[in-house]
């Protein structure tokens, strides 16, 4: 029977052993890994030592120390395993119910074979004495195994409806060994032989090593998963219940070996609840302390109740922040937290400044989202009054107790977004700000003497001013930070202006003659105009309208142009949409590039899905008409020169390589309505598309043979 020859040195402080065991577990260094596992060896050692040498392994038969050593045992780890229980009932967490059932029977059942402990209440020692740890153990190990296997949520529910019946089962089980053994009763009558005691440990304790085992392996997984210390603590708790079994196999009565497995079994429990004690300090609070060995669903219900919780504080604090007069105080918010979760005062008091905190990082993003979202509107051509109403909408959702408008120059007046309203400041001093910070190209501000305190910032471009933002704001005066967000938002605005008012001009010029992301990459970095260009992988897509000519002949010039400009007016929105980018057209063909020159990680998608939609698109021209042209397409994927070529005079953005020239080649061996596509492309789109092998084909310009597959499909 098992535990150690030196409690202490067996065991080892709680505080040393759970931070070892915290470290090993949560990948930190092997030293301290190699410290955790010599912490539960250290009992099989001193055992081997006390077999190995019969003569340090002492005798001390002193039956009133067993009896209270055992008793304050048992009595320790009936308050566990209580505690754990209550845990389960108020979370209806099955696998805390069977932690808790996994203590209270090692419990009872050891506290069963400190009544049997001979002359103190019986006068003489029967085979409860020697049996009673053991079968308490099993069983014990028997919930361990169980516990560590996951539940779902209607699995969790269906055992914790039926858990009253489980805890009378065990009660009854223990009530019942109890009266036979106390009485004297059959079979726990009579001592049992040397030989016989064996049998019966060795029968107990080996089964119980394996489950133990089993649920101490599976905690691990689980703490490899979501680290926990508590979970280290269960985990240390089985590997010194296992190894008190094995020790009862070899120990001899009242012998130092057969003390130790007593020692080891207070270990385990002591340690579980040590690590209990400790987390309840550290927290203040025993609402979660045993969170970390809980079931997902527990986790995930925790965590939702202090996302609420903090989410409701964040919000009572913001809204006092920003002067609402709807706006609750915190401090009754916070208490009621405090009540709920078992909070203490000074954990009240952390949290309500760090959700205030919170609060104002949360003011703070939304504002500089305001600038992200007004840079981002700046990179889109649009026209200027659209780009002002814009900015004024993100900047009144970003100005939470602030009031903002925007002012243009039109025909040398002001025209703002939004009429202004009474602040207490005379119209002549707002108008004397405006002024002055039109003229002088700097922020304004007038203090607020009791009314709102007003910040005017120029708007210019080319360093003339073109308008005003007007700020107001209510209580208060600007703090520092309000005064650099302000003034980056005018900054960013002052140049979606000037950006706005170029692409206005450029736009006309540009758009009709090549691709849009041609253009609006030109306009980013005039550099990319330049002769030459730089290897990008690509996937190319060219189309033509096959069966283009022979209807020619049998239409009117009418009916071909119109038909060709409808065909067309349908696949260039389709490649574009898509991000395609067109580099030209070529009687009735067309030639698309994806990832140029704006990089796409999904270009291969994004083409395959363009050709599947012309497809479609073209249908919808003649439809009834059998004679009617159908697009075939080409798709391939592959390093290409992609840039600029011809001279400085004139020049045009295309891309140049093997996998142009495969996608061309493909095009052209396409059946009407069909989409070809390479080997690349259909390696890149993966399990996505559905396609249909042609075998090898003999390209035009190739020695060997090409693979193609027929595109047909894609899955979302």
């Amino acid at each position: 029977m098992e535990a150690e020859a030196d409690a202490g040195e067996a065991a080892g402080p709680p505080a040393p052993a759970a931070s070892a065991a915290t470290a090993a577990f949560a990948g930190a260094a092997p030293v301290r890994a190699l410290i955790w596992l010599m912490h539960m060896a250290l009992p099989l050692l001193g055992l081997w030592l006390l077999i190995a040498r019969p003569g340090v392994d002492g005798v001390w038969e002193h039956h009133p120390a067993h009896f209270w050593l055992v008793a304050g045992i048992a009595l320790m780890n009936v308050a566990l395993g209580l505690r754990i229980s209550q845990a389960a009932r108020q979370r209806d967490d099955a696998r805390l119910f069977l932690v808790s059932l996994a203590f209270l029977s090692s419990a009872g059942f050891l506290g069963l074979h400190a009544l049997a402990t001979p002359r103190v209440v019986l006068d003489t020692p029967n085979a409860g004495f020697v049996v009673a740890t053991p079968v308490g153990l099993l069983i014990a190990a028997v919930f361990a195994a169980a516990s560590s296997f996951d539940f779902t949520p209607a699995q969790s529910a269906a055992l914790m409806r039926r858990a009253w019946l489980v805890v009378a089962a065990l009660v009854a089980a223990m009530l019942a060994w109890g009266a036979a053994s106390l009485l004297e009763a059959p079979p726990l009558r009579d001592a049992l032989m040397k030989e016989e005691a064996d049998s019966w440990l060795r029968g107990l304790a080996i089964p119980g090593i394996v489950l133990y085992a089993l649920a101490a392996g599976r905690y691990y997984l689980l703490h490899r998963r979501r680290p926990a210390v508590m979970l280290i603590s269960v985990i240390t708790a089985f590997v010194l219940l296992a190894e008190a079994l094995f020790a009862m196999i070899h120990a001899r009565n009242w012998h130092a070996s057969w003390w130790e497995w007593h020692l080891l079994m207070g270990a385990a429990f002591g340690f579980v609840a040590y690590s209990a004690n400790v987390q309840y300090w550290q927290e203040g609070a025993s609402t979660a302390l045993f969170r970390g060995i809980s079931l997902e669903e527990t986790v995930r219900q925790i965590r939702d109740e202090y996302t609420a919780a903090l989410e409701g504080l964040v919000r009572a604090i913001q809204e006092r922040v920003e002067g609402e007069e709807a706006g609750r105080e915190t401090g009754p918010v916070a208490a009621r937290l405090a009540a709920r979760y078992g909070l203490s005062e000074s954990q009240r008091q952390v949290l309500e400044e760090a959700a205030q905190a919170l609060a104002a990082e949360r003011e703070q993003i939304r504002r500089l989202d305001a600038l992200v979202t007004l840079g981002h509107q700046s990179r889109v051509m649009i026209d200027e009054a659209e780009m002002i109403e814009r900015a004024a909408a993100v900047a009144g959702r970003a100005a939470g107790r602030h009031q903002v408008r925007i002012g243009l120059l039109r025909d040398g007046e002001l025209t703002f977004t939004a009429a202004a309203r009474d602040l207490g400041q005379p119209d002549a001093i707002r108008e004397d700000a405006i002024a002055q910070a039109m003229s002088s190209l700097d922020p304004v501000e007038v203090r607020g003497d009791g009314a709102a305190a007003l910040m005017v910032l120029p708007l210019t471009v080319k360093s003339h001013a073109v308008g005003v933002i007007e700020v107001a704001r209510a209580r208060g005066e600007f703090t520092d930070r309000d005064r650099g967000l302000l003034q980056s938002f005018a900054n960013q605005l002052s140049v979606a202006i000037e950006n706005t008012r170029l692409y206005r001009q450029l736009d006309t010029l540009f758009r009709s003659y090549m691709s849009p992301d041609v253009a609006t990459a030109l306009l980013a970095d005039p550099s990319q105009a330049a002769l030459g260009g730089e290897v990008v992988e690509v996937t190319v897509l060219f189309a033509d309208l096959r069966g283009f000519t022979s209807f020619s002949e049998r239409s009117s010039p009418g009916e071909v142009v119109e038909l060709l400009n409808a065909c067309f007016a349908r696949a260039v929105p389709v490649v574009l949409e898509r991000g395609g980018t067109v580099t030209h057209f070529a009687g009735d063909a067309l030639m698309a590039l994806f990832n140029a020159p704006a990089r796409q990680p999904d270009h291969a998608l994004r083409a395959a899905r363009a050709a599947l939609a012309l497809q479609a698109s073209v249908a919808e021209v003649a439809p009834g008409r059998d004679d009617a042209p159908r697009f075939r397409v080409g798709v391939n994927t592959g390093p290409a020169l992609v840039g600029n070529i011809g001279s400085d005079e004139l020049r045009h953005y295309t891309a140049i390589g093997d996998a142009v020239n495969v996608a061309s080649r493909l095009e052209t061996a396409a059946d009407p309505g069909q989409v070809l596509i390479g080997a690349a492309t259909r390696a890149t789109l993966g399990d996505a598309a559905t396609v249909t092998p042609v075998g090898p084909l003999q390209l035009k310009g190739k020695e060997d043979p090409v693979e193609a597959f027929v595109l047909t499909a894609l899955r979302e």
